[in-house]
């Protein structure tokens, strides 16, 4: 079953994005949430490599962003569900801390990241007058740059690679909602989002060597 899970999930995911349409909304949702569901089942089913305390944060973290997808119709309930599921990442990663210098310098290009993405969001928002959203979108982007640096620093490919696939995500998203149209940004979000899911479900099962410290 484990084997076929991957398999699986490809092949809802491609059904979600490519051949479902939007209407009506419920059925969409529905066919948004099975690939999810079954990266649920396939974290599940991943050997506790790293211990099961991180196999529960990160399965929390999943399920916090199954929510965040059925709910994002309303922003900020969405939103809100995806920080915690993002705040969930981080504490489980941040618990496999394996500290490498090489590893912590790259704080350097995911700060400047996040200031980027910040300033082009934030006058974006004041241009549209969609004040309200800055503080919001603001803590998110911060969450889930340390996101994407507690990954990095966790020393677990597949969790780096889970990270820095959802952070291109969210940026798609946020940049062709707030800032100007991104083409094809609908297949680009899903496809990114999905492979983001399932590599950070991998995460559970991956052991990273313990590096020296340097």
């Amino acid at each position: 079953m484990n084997k076929l899970l991957p398999a699986l999930i490809l092949l809802t995911g491609l059904l979600y994005i490519f051949i479902i349409p939007a209407e009506p909304h419920a059925v969409k949702l529905i066919f948004k949430a099975i690939p999810m569901l079954l990266i649920i089942g396939y974290a599940y089913l991943q050997p506790a490599r790293n211990g099961k305390r991180f196999q529960r944060i990160v399965l929390t973290g999943l399920v916090f962003c199954v929510i965040g997808d059925v709910t994002l119709g309303n922003f900020i309930v969405g939103l809100s569900a995806f920080l915690i599921g993002h705040l969930f990442y981080l504490s489980g990663f941040f618990g496999q801390w394996r500290f490498s210098f090489r590893r912590l310098v790259t704080i350097v290009p995911i700060g400047a990241y996040a200031v980027y993405m910040g300033y082009e969001l934030m006058d974006a928002l004041a241009k549209s007058g969609d004040d309200g959203l800055k503080l919001p979108v603001l803590v998110y982007v911060t969450a889930i740059s340390l996101m994407g640096w507690s990954a990095i620093m966790s020393g677990n490919a597949w969790a780096v690679a889970g990270a820095l696939l959802f952070m291109a995500s969210d940026s798609i998203l946020a940049w062709n909602k707030f800032v100007s149209d991104v083409a094809g940004s609908d297949i680009l979000i899903m496809t990114t989002y999905y492979a983001a899911q399932i590599c950070i479900a991998a995460c559970i099962g991956y052991r990273s060597r313990t590096a020296p410290a340097r």
